[in-house]
């Protein structure tokens, strides 16, 4: 049986690190015995086989090989993991400003694995990976910060492309989308699918690329490599066959295995120092700016949300004021969460687009659950929460908020999140006809909010026209004044004082058991939270706890944010110790899923 084993993992080993059969002797250079092999036998153990197997995975989750500069090499008579002398960068890429980093853009036919290598250099699964040959799973430009041996750069994950697609289709508009931006690429990676051979597409795909990227470096990678024999020469064969699209040697990689990511870094090494140092000479100095500057401000994440077909990628372009994400009248075009920068009011800000809010019924299939799970993880990792709402359906269904819409913005209270609501698709009210339904919907849906979400008062709304580019201002407004609101911090001293005159104003029962509050302080923001040192053996009422809350958010303006009010009982004759600790907190609405960063009620350690 071993032998039958070692014939099966003999060919495995396409990296150099796993020495099975051949390339792995019984005795060691210093006379120390492989694990591998029994003692005394010239064929390899079960153990040392699953031994070895093991080992190949491990490096292979780390997306590197044994040309990564990693070998096997007996030291003071054990085998380690030493680095062998690979030549390595000359600039520390870490050191530079991103903003100055060089651009690559990852282009080729549908399902030939883009987003996989996108989710390989940036050593994170964020863009969406299924095999659906029949369909597109990418449709928008995701980018990303590659992390490839020393080297950085920024990676761009397009949508497949389809030179002959009918005008006006989704997959002409992403053919379109993805040459705008190899205006701003200076390197491009075609990537073909070697196990499918060179297709018709491959070579449209290559035609369109010398037409519209005559000036940018393309290295031709052939992916889903780890499937070929070296030893049977179909690997050979394939490389003898790309080399008819006309773009120099290719390099045989596997985006899901890491198989070939050493190669790949030593043919964009030469070309990324070289640009590097170009840029650097021209530019003196700035490399090395942004760490001298602290930042005063953090930035800002905000997550757009909201059913399908509500305008949320229309308003992301607004506000970007550029062609960032795919739009069009078909509802569901977002599958990707994207993720995009901007500066506002000296404000670093990350706007996340995500794809249609639908509750899971069970029966998504393929890309739509991916998009529905990457959209609830854009929303508990946001600070902001702009939920987007569709103003022409309010007016013809006389109803502000669905129940879908409701599910978002309670699950964004409950994660403690600041939530702003947006009206879209207004200037289809705007007119003589519509001018009266205008102004009752303007004054009716805040209204219908306040209703529908009793946990958090004053949150804003906002009406907008993401279509004409109206609004725009003040949702950004509207979104920075909320998260200052969400990271405020009060002092004791304050906060203790405004104390005593709630206390003079509410009708406290002067009774002996009657708890009161001896001592209020904040302990932590985003979201504020704050605790009450109760004396006495039992906890303040539901209707004390709504009346602080309420003149907290009148008296130091905290409308529109969740806050959180625990309690810490202090019994009386206690010089401060506590001996019980309870939490209330403002929100009462019973949490569906275990899986939330935070939970219902945590006490605050004595």
């Amino acid at each position: 049986m071993n032998r039958a084993l070692f014939r099966v993992f003999r060919g495995r080993s396409h990296n150099g690190l796993c020495f099975l059969g051949q390339n792995m002797p019984t005795v060691g250079m210093n006379g120390v015995k492989n694990p591998a092999f029994g003692e005394g036998s010239s064929g390899p153990t079960l153990w040392g086989l699953l031994f070895n197997v093991r080992f190949c995975g491990l490096i292979s989750d780390l997306g590197v090989s044994g040309r990564d500069g990693l070998a096997v090499e007996p030291v003071n008579n054990k085998k380690i993991i030493v680095k062998r002398g690979l030549n390595q960068s000359k600039l520390d890429f870490t050191k530079i400003d991103v903003g100055l980093l060089p651009t690559m853009i990852i282009v080729g036919r549908p399902n030939v694995g883009k987003s996989a290598l996108f989710n390989r250099l940036i050593r994170r699964r964020e863009a969406l990976v299924y095999n659906t040959p029949n369909d597109h799973v990418t449709r928008d430009i995701r980018e990303g910060v590659a992390k490839l041996g020393d080297m950085r750069f920024r990676v761009l994950d397009s949508a497949g492309l389809e030179t002959a697609a009918t005008s006006g289709s989704v997959l002409s508009r992403t053919t379109k989308m993805t040459g705008n931006v190899l205006g701003r690429s200076q390197f491009a990676v075609f990537l073909i699918d070697v196990r499918d051979g060179l297709q018709p597409l491959d070579l449209e795909v290559g035609k369109w690329l010398r037409k519209h990227a005559p000036g940018i470096h393309t290295i031709l990678v052939m992916n889903k490599s780890e499937s070929l024999d070296v030893q049977s020469g179909y690997l050979n064969s394939a490389i003898g066959e790309a080399h008819a699209l006309g773009f120099g040697d290719p390099i045989p990689i596997s985006a899901e295995t890491g198989l070939g990511m050493a190669e790949l870094y030593e043919a964009l090494r030469p070309l990324l120092e070289d640009y590097m140092l170009r840029i650097l000479n021209e530019k003196p100095g700035e490399d090395n700016a942004s760490s001298d500057v602290e930042e005063t401000k953090l930035p800002l994440q905000l997550a757009i949300v909201g059913r399908p077909n509500v305008g949320k990628s229309t308003l992301l372009n607004a506000l970007l004021q550029q062609e960032r994400v795919l739009v069009g009248p078909e509802a569901g075009l977002t599958r990707d969460s994207i993720r995009a920068q901007f500066e506002f009011q000296g404000r670093t800000i990350y706007l996340v687009d995500t794809a249609g809010w639908l509750q899971r019924s069970g029966r998504e299939k393929g890309p739509s659950s991916l998009s529905i799970t990457q959209s609830k993880k854009s929303l508990m990792r946001a600070h902001i929460i702009a939920l987007v709402l569709d103003g022409e359906e309010i007016a013809k269904a006389r109803c502000s908020m669905k129940h879908a819409e409701v599910v978002i913005a309670r699950q964004a209270v409950e994660e403690g999140r600041g939530l702003v609501v947006i009206v879209n698709k207004m200037d289809v009210l705007r007119g003589k006809q519509n001018s009266e339904l205008y102004e009752k919907v303007k004054k009716a849906v805040p209204e219908e909010i306040q209703t529908l979400i009793p946990q958090v008062t004053g949150i804003p709304v906002v009406f907008v026209s993401a279509l004409e580019g109206k609004g725009c201002t003040a949702v950004m407004r509207q979104v920075v004044d909320t998260y200052q609101k969400w990271c405020l911090r009060l002092p004791t001293a304050c906060l203790n004082r405004w104390l005593q005159k709630v206390m003079s104003r509410h009708s406290w029962k002067d009774l002996a058991t009657q708890p009161k509050i001896r001592y209020f302080t904040q302990v932590k923001a985003r979201p504020p939270t704050f605790v009450a040192f109760v004396r006495g053996n039992t906890e303040l009422p539901d209707t004390d706890i709504r009346f602080i809350t309420k003149s907290l958010k009148e008296d130091f303006d905290m409308g529109g944010i969740p806050i959180r009010i625990m309690q810490r009982l202090v019994p009386r004759g206690n010089g401060g110790s506590s001996t019980n600790s309870k939490v209330t907190s403002v929100k009462k609405i019973a949490r569906a899923s275990s899986d939330k960063r935070f939970t219902e009620s945590t006490p605050v350690a004595s």
